[in-house]
């Protein structure tokens, strides 16, 4: 018999009674029935259930051992008495009675506990993450990515790409974040940057003539943490393929993700492909976000035209002044109670918002502060335009560009929270379409990328040498689920003239659009396909799927929120003559004085 086990802890049934056989894993539980002592032994596979009897010769030892220690036990495989089987085990029906019982490795008392499901601070969970992991549903979600990362390769490969690894050691690229750098200890004064995406050497396969490359890329990016973004490092599906227009693009991915969520999705609804298209614009305008949850029903509305010129003065001001009014239905919301409507004017003042205006609609016309000031006519108007009926009601945000249109893509989904419409058991994917080229730089004022700087401005030369640039659109795209932004992709630029002037523009003259990105602008210049990509995020894709508010979730050693690792002290001090070898100094930043307190 094998040392350790001749079966796993799932695998025993009632056809294996009477036979023996021998288990290993850890003590999940322990249990005292007055001289008999019950342990529920797991694997990774699942839990089996262990007897040891009174006046047993392990009974000494048994009892002696801690939870979450590591045990081998041999014994018969004995049916369970009808009142005691247990359906929800797979090994329900039978138990090992043990006769012989090794502690292969004795567990100290715990920090956190396996079995239950009491709730522990990140910071226990992080630093002890090794045990965090045998928790079910940490370890539930760290095999379905697992899985996820298996099926994603299949599909990829099914479809006829070739999975390719680009360098971790490379040099910096403007990707919109922050790079880790790495001292070249042959080369002193000068660093590496870890790749925040493969960008560069993806679009260089292309030219080197692989059609169709793709990877399971690691990406670096020293940014600060969020719900739905790990600090440090994540994982991403990454592809390219040459000749190919962007529909062609759209169509690989909707393959892919439509098939991935459908096999791992637990029977939720996933969107039929085609995608619907969004437009940037339309976006922002309909959504109030470049993220649009299209599980979400309502839909913003600008009603500026009623309000401009009116009696509502406040608005009429905004109007007047360059501004907008935005509506937002809230069906049958118009006979909530006066509560319902000061709470939501709260959150409005909490998130930056002066308030939240609203007019009710009953058998009547509209009501409310804001009817009271508006022509009935305009009233009206806005009730037609946004189909609403007696018993609905409308909320107002009202500003100036991205602040007013992101404002009201918050209220649009807190709305809908409030009011319970959010589709359940659905994962409703879309792409926004026709990113700008440009933005203006809310620090400098100066024009710079908004998007990807390595993809193609639509109209060519032509659009970068007689357009507005903050009139320029590019062939940049997302993926969204959700509400959720799963990846950024482009149809490529790939001729150097054009490369050269897109740089100009947001302020990179050709000197050092040469000196940057020298190896790839050559590359173009020796004939380079047209091309493009997109790199939608694995650890996003599984946090959808497991149904996790974190991604840290879905990840087997994850950096906290300031980005430490507390279970293995990093990031850590370096000695003296490590920096010495890399010809590095440290010059720390003076700490701030102390305020005093009168």
């Amino acid at each position: 018999m094998h040392p350790y086990r001749s079966h796993s802890c799932s695998a025993l049934r009632a056809s294996d009674a009477g036979t023996t056989a021998r288990l290993s894993g850890w003590v999940h539980s322990k249990r005292d029935h007055g001289g008999l002592l019950f342990i529920d032994l797991r694997d990774e596979t699942g839990i089996t259930q262990i007897v040891i009897p009174a006046g047993s010769p392990v009974m000494e030892t048994a009892e002696h051992v801690r939870a979450e220690s590591v045990i081998t036990v041999t014994g018969e495989v004995v049916l369970r008495d009808e009142m005691t089987r247990n359906p929800e085990l797979a090994t329900g029906d039978i138990e090992l009675r043990a006769r012989e019982f090794v502690v292969q490795s004795a567990a100290a008392v715990l920090p956190l506990q396996v079995a239950g499901h009491e709730h522990y601070s990140d910071e226990v969970r992080l630093r002890y993450r090794y045990i965090d992991l045998r928790r079910d549903k940490v370890h539930r979600n760290i095999r379905l990515r697992s899985a996820v990362i298996a099926s994603l390769r299949r599909r990829m490969t099914d479809l006829d790409f070739i999975e390719l690894q680009t360098p971790i050691l490379t040099a910096s690229s403007p990707e919109g974040a922050r790079d880790f750098l790495v001292p070249a200890r042959m080369h002193p004064g000068k660093f590496y940057a870890l790749p925040q995406a493969p960008q560069q050497f993806k679009q260089l396969a292309m030219v080197a003539g692989f059609d169709r490359y793709f990877q399971i890329a690691p990406c670096f990016r020293d940014e600060a943490s969020r719900a739905d973004r790990s600090p440090g490092e994540f994982y991403q599906l990454d592809f390219e393929m040459a000749f190919a227009t962007q529909d062609e693009i759209f169509a690989v991915l909707e393959d892919v993700m439509s098939g991935l969520f459908t096999e791992f999705g637990k029977g939720r609804t996933v969107s039929a492909t085609p995608f619907e298209r969004i437009p940037y614009a339309r976006a922002m305008k309909e959504f109030g976000s470049d993220k649009p949850d299209l599980r979400n029903p309502l839909r913003i509305t600008d009603v500026t035209e009623a309000f401009a010129g009116s009696g509502f003065g406040l608005f009429a001001r905004i109007a007047a002044d360059g501004g907008e009014i935005r509506a937002i239905p809230a069906p049958l919301a118009g006979d909530k109670p006066r509560s319902f409507f000061d709470k939501l004017n709260s959150w409005a003042r909490e998130n930056g918002g002066g308030g939240l205006g609203y007019i009710t609609f009953s058998a009547e016309g509209g009501q409310g502060p804001i009817a009271k000031n508006l022509e009935a006519e305009r009233v009206e108007a806005i009730r037609a335009k946004l189909g609403l009926q007696a018993g609905d009601a409308v909320f107002f945000a009202a500003g100036k560009g991205l602040e007013v249109a992101k404002f009201s893509g918050l209220v649009r989904t807190r709305i809908a929270e409030e009011l319970d419409l959010i589709e359940r058991d659905a994962f409703r994917f879309c792409w926004v379409t026709d990113f700008p080229m440009y933005e203006l730089n809310e620090e400098t004022g100066l024009v710079d990328f908004s998007h990807n700087p390595f993809s193609m401005p639509q109209g060519g030369l032509e659009a970068l040498n007689t357009k507005d640039p903050l009139d320029i659109l590019a062939y940049q795209y997302d993926i969204v689920c959700n509400g959720i932004e799963l990846s950024s992709g482009a149809v490529r630029n790939h001729l150097p003239e054009v490369m050269i002037r897109a740089f100009e523009i947001a302020g990179y003259p050709e000197s050092e659009v040469e000196a940057r990105f020298g190896g790839m602008l050559n590359a173009f210049r020796y004939g380079a396909p047209p091309h493009g990509g997109s790199a939608p995020g694995v650890d996003r894709m599984v946090m959808l799927l497991a149904d996790e508010p974190n991604i840290r979730e879905v990840i087997l050693f994850p950096l906290n929120q300031q980005g430490e690792d507390l279970m293995m002290g990093a990031p850590a001090p370096v000695p003296p003559e490590r920096l010495k070898e890399l010809s590095l100094a440290i010059n720390l930043p003076k700490p701030k004085p102390a305020v005093k307190k009168d």
